[in-house]
Formats: C-alpha cells, structure tokens, sequence
C-alpha cells in the first residue's frame, strides 16, 4: 500500500470512539463486562451441547457453531477496542488491519451459510418431522457444518486481495472501532469499484440465495404450522423454530441497516452504532434468546448447575 507522496504505508491509526473523550474508562468497563458475558454465555451453550445427552440433535449442534461464530466475531474486535480505551493504543499494521478485515469477511459469510443450514433443519423438523431423523443424519450435519465453515474462509480471499491494493492518500486515521471495510475504502485514493462490483457479485450469488431460502423455509414453516388444528401442536411447532427465526430477524435486520443504506443516509456515527449491534449486541443477545426460548436449552442449564441430575 502506498500514498499520495510515493511514501510507504505501515499502519493506520483505529480511533475508537473520539467523541467521547470523558467517557473512556467508563466505555472500557462497559466493554469489558460485555466481552466477559460473551464469553461465559457462549461457553456455556457450547458446554451444554457437548455434556447434555438431551441436547444431541441437529439444532443444537448447529447452536454450538453458532456460538463458537459468536466469540470469534467479538474476539476479533472487542480486545483491540479494550486497549485503544485503556492504553490509546490507536496503531495497527497494514496486515493487521487486512487480517482483520479477512477474518471479519469470513465471520459474516459463515454466519449467513450457517443460519441458512439452520433454516434448513428447522424446516425439515416442522415440515417433514417423520423423516426428520432419516434426513437430518449425522453425516449430512457435519458435511454442512464443514462445508459452511470452508466455504466462509474461501469466499472473502478476494476481496482481502483487491483491498491490499489499494493506495492512501493523506490520513490514515479509520474513524471506527476496528478495521472496518467500509471505513477503509473511504480513505482510499484509488478506484474502489473493483472491491463493490466484487461485492455484489457474491451477494447475488451467494448472500442473496441464501436469503431467499431462508425467507421460503420460514414461508413453508409458518404455512404449515397454521395448518395444525390444535393450539398445543401449534404452540410446539413454533417454539421449536422462533429462537432460530428471532437470530435471522436480528442478523440480517442489522446487516441490512449497516451495508445496505443508501450513501446519502450513511454516516460515521451511525455505522459505528449498527457495527455495534451486529459485534457486540447480537453476540450477547444470542445464548440469551436461546436460554429464554428454548424449553429444553432451560432444562439443560438447570442441570448444568447442579439442580436437576444428569440422566
């Protein structure tokens, strides 16, 4: 990466949240509580799929890569921001911040292919039940889980190459609280339409198909659960899908309002907010609405802690 003045760039500088100079430490400790709950949450659900024998069916063991997906999305983030609040160490390296970016790319696509998977499930187990179990094997889950997790590391390669050949000219300060790809492409001085017509190739290509499925299983999911006659089977068959319908609700309802606002509409405050909630936020709220939502997730954490046996 080079400047304007033919002078080689090493670093950017991450300013963090500069417009609020007198709440840093108190910022820290908000983080760092948040981080911390994370973690525990996650683990625990991660725990709780491993140990629990109730918890051995194919939506569970698509909830522990979730969770696992979840500490990798505020671990990527939350620690650097932790130290730009602590010790206002704002530098990071070129290929740092092309790590990070890489890494963050991969994160969101294997979120998207993940929650497709789980769209899938979740239509079989209301749509099909009967052949849920013949379906739904063993093999065909881990060749999911696998299959989303390269297919997630495969897809941002791209995008981390044309990025490292972009060129900068005057600042090199990121207005962000991590190295975020739109908040790096404002500072290019270069063309930039290679990085969005790649863009949108692997959104029609890709994110778009999956959307779409996932939109159509939850259009067969609600039509065929509208068609069971009594209020119990009814209340069963939603409660097996709504935590999984209120995750995609969350997720691409903030991807959305982060990368798919018009420009005129965008500004750096509110791109740090929405990258806030899709970071932070819904990494927290995720072992909570499963914790809340699931009846059997509810049961497993009570014998977790010790207040009903394990069978």
């Amino acid at each position: 990466m080079e400047v304007k003045n033919g002078t080689l760039l090493t670093e950017f500088i991450i300013l963090g949240f500069p417009e609020f100079p007198d709440l840093q430490i108190p910022l820290f400790v908000l983080f760092l509580l948040i981080y911390l709950i994370i973690l525990l949450g996650n683990f625990i659900i991660i725990a709780l799929t491993c140990l629990d024998p109730h918890l051995l069916a194919p939506m569970y063991f698509f909830l522990c890569n979730l969770s696992f997906l979840d500490i990798s999305y505020t671990s990527l983030t939350l620690p650097k921001l932790l130290d730009i609040l602590q010790r206002k160490s704002q530098n990071i390296s070129v290929n740092g911040c092309l790590t990070q970016i890489y890494f963050f790319v991969t994160l969101v696509c294997i979120e998207i292919l993940l929650l497709t998977v789980m769209a899938y499930d979740r239509y079989i187990a209301v749509c099909h039940p009967l052949r849920y179990a013949v379906i739904m094997n063993q093999r065909l889950c881990v060749l999911m889980s696998t299959g989303t997790w390269i297919l997630g590391f495969l897809e941002p390669v791209t995008h981390t190459v044309l990025f490292s050949r972009l060129s900068y000219c005057g600042s090199n300060e990121i207005n962000h609280f991590f190295c975020d790809p739109s908040a790096l492409l404002t500072l290019s001085c270069t063309s930039t339409s290679a990085i969005e017509y790649t863009t949108y190739i692997f959104g029609a290509f890709v994110d778009l198909p999956c959307f779409v499925f996932t939109l159509t299983s939850y259009v067969y999911i609600i039509s065929t659960i509208l068609k069971i006659r009594s209020t119990e089977g009814r209340h069963k068959a939603f409660s097996t899908c709504s935590t999984h319908l209120t995750v995609v609700i969350l997720f691409y309802g903030t991807l959305l309002c982060l990368y798919m606002r018009p420009t005129s509409m965008q500004s750096v405050d509110q791109n740090k907010l929405f990258a806030l909630l899709y970071n932070v936020l819904i990494p927290l709220f995720n072992p909570i609405i499963y914790s809340l939502k699931n009846r059997e997730v509810k049961e497993a954490l009570k014998r977790f802690f010790g207040r009903k046996p394990f069978p």
